[in-house]
């Protein structure tokens, strides 16, 4: 028997923890994976257009070096303000339950998505322009940081304990899914029009269009239903009154330490491997726009069936060998892509392609994130400790690799070896593979 059989179960009966998955949970992994792929591409499609952007919302006579680096600070203002929202929502996700949060994330995202593909640039209004668009980018940033995590906690609470793993890694499949859509988006805006085009009106419509469909997402999660876990607390009237936050820095100090740790590792693998490298491919190796956005997006095709796969793998070997395989793979792709650059066009994509693959073990952090944390918290623990970790990682990540690439242009590879080993090191951590456990009497 695995380490994950004596985690800490998820749902409440012995029958609904072996059954197989039934028509209602594809319907809510469906409707669930679909309003985040939705949502996750309104956050990242912001850096697919990086290059633009930083020209139309700075001044013309700044030197692109600052340019880019201002561009940068607006996207990592997202990610400092995840905690912000992520602990908002999550108090009262479980305060209120978890379904009427999940649909405000999104209802939160689509809007400021929207107004970004409105806005006025700085040759329209000035200084307005990037205060506007930081505004906006702050507004999406506590958006999402309710988004992931109340995912999460959503389907792990309706599915059945047999297949945990594949429904967290088919939700989280959902999520990139959201990235691969950025980049199809990317790859048909710079195949179709100019790049005189993209820069005077059509780098606008992929913000419009994620606006649009967020505002769908969010009609379409009123068929969702409310948690089984989340019922069966506030039945018995175990919905904790103390604030969850106050419990979870008293009570719950290391699950939040494990699932920090393991956030490094997530948002590593995707703001390098998948957000940050096609910018780098196009500077550092000349590789044409198309080409390394084709290339990334076929990496994220491979990062979504990873994720459903380390999931399920995680089903069937246990959280711990999922998560020495994954991890370890990914340091070791990490340097056969990056070594190999800029190799010929059917090289970059298949190593690409592989590396994007192992970066899907991301899926192992909600197994263990969700797991780690009793039900009474669980929202408010998994949300604190992904969102403050992601905050600092996931936001200084691009510059700290951007000043770090000029003195070595191998330090995306570095950096992501490194995470994958600390991965590894994560799957000996016993809190990350058992999960919490119930103190006896």
């Amino acid at each position: 028997m695995t380490t994950l059989d004596t985690a800490a179960p998820i749902t409440t009966s012995a029958a609904a923890k072996n059954r197989s998955l039934n028509r209602g949970d594809y319907k809510t992994l469906g409707l669930s994976a679909l309003g985040g792929t939705l949502e996750f591409y309104d956050f990242v499609v912001f850096v697919f257009f990086a290059n633009v952007i930083g020209s139309l919302f700075f001044p013309a006579e700044m030197p692109e070096w600052m340019r880019q680096l201002q561009t940068l600070g607006i996207f990592a203002a997202g990610y400092l303000a995840r905690p912000i929202g992520g602990i908002l929502i999550a108090h009262f996700g479980d305060i209120l339950g978890r379904k009427k949060m999940f649909t405000l994330s999104v209802f939160l995202m689509a809007v400021p998505t929207l107004v970004i593909g409105l806005l006025p640039t700085y040759a329209s209004i000035g200084i307005a322009a990037p205060i506007l668009l930081l505004l906006m980018r702050v507004m999406q940033g506590a958006a999402i940081g309710g988004e992931m995590p109340g995912a999460w906690v959503f389907v792990a609470e309706h599915a059945p304990k047999k297949r945990y793993g594949f429904a967290i890694g088919a939700l989280t499949s959902g999520i990139t899914g959201g990235i691969f859509l950025g980049s199809i988006i990317g790859v048909w805006l710079n195949s179709t029009y100019s790049q005189e085009e993209v820069h005077d009106w059509a780098w606008r419509i992929p913000f419009i269009l994620g606006g649009v469909f967020g505002l769908v997402s969010v009609y379409l999660r009123k068929f969702l239903h409310e948690t089984p876990i989340f019922q069966e607390m506030q039945a018995r009237k175990a919905v904790d009154r103390e604030l969850p936050i106050k419990t979870i820095l008293r009570d719950h100090r290391e699950a939040s330490i494990v699932v920090a740790l393991m956030t490094w590792v997530l948002s590593t693998a995707i703001v390098v491997v998948i957000l940050f490298t096609p910018a780098y491919l196009q500077k550092v190796f000349h590789i044409a726009p198309a080409m390394a956005l084709k290339a990334n997006a076929v990496a994220t095709v491979t990062l979504t069936i990873g994720c459903v796969f380390w999931g399920w793998l995680s089903d069937k070997i246990g959280t711990r060998l999922a998560m020495i395989i994954g991890w370890g793979g990914m340091t070791v792709t990490a340097y056969l892509f990056y070594l190999n650059l800029p190799g010929t066009e059917a090289s970059l994509v298949c190593t690409y392609a592989t590396v994007g693959f192992f970066v899907g073990a991301i899926s192992l952090l909600p197994v263990v994130g969700v797991r780690a944390f009793p039900p009474e918290v669980r929202f408010t623990g998994l949300s604190f400790s992904y969102n403050m970790a992601y905050a600092v990682f996931g936001g200084l990540t691009p510059m700290l690799v951007s000043v770090w690439q000029q003195v070595d242009v191998m330090a995306p590879a570095h950096y992501v070896a490194a995470m994958g080993v600390l991965g590894v090191a994560m799957g000996f951590w016993p809190l990350a593979c058992n999960g919490w456990q119930a103190k006896k009497a």
